[in-house]
């Protein structure tokens, strides 16, 4: 079995590199027409027509090049996909090195990847040492659930950091509770991946040995708004186990929007514009769901069903709210250690700005309670995947349920 999907994931991958290199290629063969045009448009009206047949001669060797070098690029590729091996070695996804590159290319093109590549995408599951676990071998005698959703580019492995114990492995060992970590495609539309963890918890919550009482969920980045949306998906849907879901943490969660996609987002439709650039902009607007969503950090369907997704006034379709009954916790980051130094102000941890972290901006606001926040100043965003004080606030607001609320 492993040689079969080791043998499968490599030769997808061999595949892929050669699609992808055959269209940067394509991509670099089409700024070079663009230039050459302008180039020779400014020649004609110095030499006028004795410049036509040099750029008739140009433009054919150039573009035969071109072509030859992408269908070699491409045929390799295709060859590999029949022939590529790595013998006596894992699954590349079950490998930390393999593991980050193919979280890196989900993040990047995932959505892509699970119509193109499936093999390269699973579903959303439980890792144990780069293995998937099925909900019924994760089975413990305690019945608190810790559930932890890594952020976009990452993978389970990410929450081990600087090679030191993860909160997951450090709480099942201070805490009367059971703790997974799962593996998810961070290029899917967050709504998308969010139906898949409600679906995976509500195996859990039939699989598990005992009758589970409390679920707390911990997400990095993205995996924290991932988190929310499923609970808002399997609150609306009656689900048993949004029932007993007690905790919420999201870590560097970009609630509000992430300022790096909204910033591409503009750009992106500014480089479509022009011949020389559009390849540049086309390049960008290949960027996956998952990313499209950080923009303004949309949590349901509604926010991309049937609209134009570069449309540069789109917004944020429908609010989610906080589920009642249920702690919510956030930790945000600064890179600079002084609050009031602009700077920043202006980049945040690096990618997500404190405001969007505690969900109190200008124009929307997430009801957080203020004092069921951390904020770590002179870290950057992954710095909350490992850290010593995030781990404090782990262990105290998970140590105890808060109360059920009232029917």
């Amino acid at each position: 079995m492993n040689e079969d999907q080791r043998r499968a994931e490599v030769r997808a991958l061999a595949r892929l590199a050669g699609d992808e290199l055959g269209g940067a290629v394509a991509g670099i063969a089409t700024v070079h027409r663009a230039v050459a045009d302008r180039v020779f448009t400014v020649v004609r009206w110095g030499v006028g027509p004795a410049a036509v047949p040099v750029q008739v001669a140009h433009d054919a060797i150039a573009d035969g090049v071109y072509a030859i070098v992408g269908t070699v690029a491409e045929t390799a590729g295709r060859v590999a996909e029949r022939t590529a091996d790595l013998p006596n070695r894992e699954p590349p996804s079950r490998t930390v090195f393999g593991a980050a590159l193919l979280g890196v290319l989900s993040g990047l093109i995932g959505d892509r990847l699970a119509e193109q590549n499936p093999v390269l995408a699973g579903p959303m599951s439980f890792r144990v040492d780069g293995q998937p676990v099925a909900p019924e071998e994760l089975g413990s005698p305690h019945d608190t659930l810790v559930v932890f959703v890594h952020g976009l580019v990452e993978t389970e492995h990410s929450w081990r950091r600087g090679g030191t114990p993860c909160y997951a492995e450090r709480l099942a060992e201070e805490l009367p509770c059971a703790t997974a970590e799962v593996r998810f495609n961070s290029g899917l539309h967050i709504s998308e991946n969010a139906r898949e963890l409600a679906d995976l918890l509500e195996r859990t919550q039939r699989a598990w040995p005992v009758p589970l009482r409390r679920i707390a969920l911990v997400g990095h980045s993205m995996g924290g708004l991932v988190a929310r949306s499923a609970c808002h998906l399997a609150a609306a849907e009656g689900a048993e186990w949004a029932k007993l879901v007690r905790q919420i943490v999201c870590l560097g969660s970009p609630h509000l929007g992430a300022p790096l996609e909204q910033f591409v987002h503009v750009v992106s439709a500014g480089l479509v514009k022009l011949p020389e650039t559009r390849p540049f902009g086309r390049l960008l607007r290949r960027r996956s769901a998952g990313i499209r969503d950080l923009r303004q950090g949309s949590l349901v369907d509604e926010d991309w069903t049937d609209l134009d997704i570069d449309a540069l006034t789109r917004r944020v379709q429908q609010e989610v709210p906080l589920l009642p009954g249920v702690e919510h916790y956030f930790v945000t980051a600064s890179i600079m250690r002084n609050p009031k130094n602009p700077i920043g102000r202006i980049v945040g941890d690096g990618l997500v700005l404190t405001p969007s972290g505690s969900g109190r901006g200008r124009a929307r606001r997430i009801a957080f309670e203020p004092e069921n926040g951390l904020h770590l100043p002179g870290a950057n965003h992954f710095t909350l995947l490992n850290d010593e004080a995030v781990h404090e606030a782990l262990r105290r607001w998970l140590a105890v349920a808060p109360p059920l609320p009232r029917a």
